[in-house]
């Protein structure tokens, strides 16, 4: 049987803005010559992609060029399958099987943490090809060490609900959830709707419930800040006031 390539998963920068002076602050040397050597990519969206490696070659220079390089979108089975895309992750790892090492990027920070790119290393495993995680920026990651809250006990959520009423119940028993297990709960939002989750929080949890929110992680704008919930609601009383939060990438985090 020939040898199977190996998936490299690439981390990718957490900010649009000026990548290649972001590169030596958030990859190490290793991670950038390891994606200028690889020639095959699957990536979340290719203009992103670009984007970084453009910025990689200005370090390192890149095995070929990006017009040569041979790149596939993956968004997730249930996305791919929403705009009629049956493509399989399996279909797209083909130059593993080849012999061919290859790189999955993803939009933002590491892929496979909060990024459909899991379901095409799940599909590198079951086709027996080596997965090897490259170092780099992980928001979630980031935003727990600079919190303060605990680091020891912790949940990712995810996505919590856009409905108002089942958004504040989730935040609830999330909570709940906290205040019994003493475990931080970690969730990221959709940047333009940073005001609406704040506000949420703050009109649903209790005055003594500590919440950090990780705003501009990694990049020179960055904030990161932890608060009661009390004096959350005296810096930000209202909706207006929290308007320098929106469309910033931003992680939250709570402790009951």
């Amino acid at each position: 049987m020939a040898k199977l390539g190996t998936l490299y998963l690439v981390p990718n920068t957490l900010g649009d803005d000026a990548r290649s002076e972001q590169l030596p602050w958030v990859l190490p040397t290793e991670t950038i010559t390891q994606a200028a050597k690889l020639k095959h990519w699957v990536v979340e969206d290719a203009k992103t992609a670009r984007a970084l490696l453009k910025a990689v070659d200005s370090i390192s220079p890149l095995a070929c060029t990006i017009q040569e390089m041979q790149m596939s979108e993956w968004r997730g089975v249930a996305r791919n399958a929403k705009y009629g895309d049956a493509v399989k992750p399996a279909d797209l790892l083909k130059p593993l099987l080849a012999g061919n090492d290859m790189g999955l990027m993803s939009e933002a920070g590491v892929p496979g943490v909060a990024d459909p790119g899991a379901e095409l290393v799940l599909a590198a495993h079951q086709l027996g090809a080596r997965v090897k995680p490259l170092v780099g920026p992980s928001s979630i990651l980031l935003g727990l060490m600079a919190s303060g809250l605990n680091g020891q006990r912790f949940a990712f959520q995810g996505y919590l609900p856009q409905d108002t009423h089942e958004r504040s119940a989730k935040l609830k028993q999330l909570e709940a959830e906290s205040r019994k297990l003493q475990q931080t709960q970690i969730w990221i939002e959709t940047p333009y709707r940073n005001t609406a989750m704040l506000m949420a929080c703050l009109n649903s949890l209790a005055p003594q419930s500590l919440l950090c929110l990780g705003v501009d992680l990694s990049l020179p704008s960055e904030m990161i800040t932890t608060l009661s919930i009390t004096d959350w609601r005296k810096r930000y009383p209202n909706e207006a006031a929290c308007a320098p939060l929106q469309n910033r990438p931003t992680v939250f985090l709570l402790l009951a």
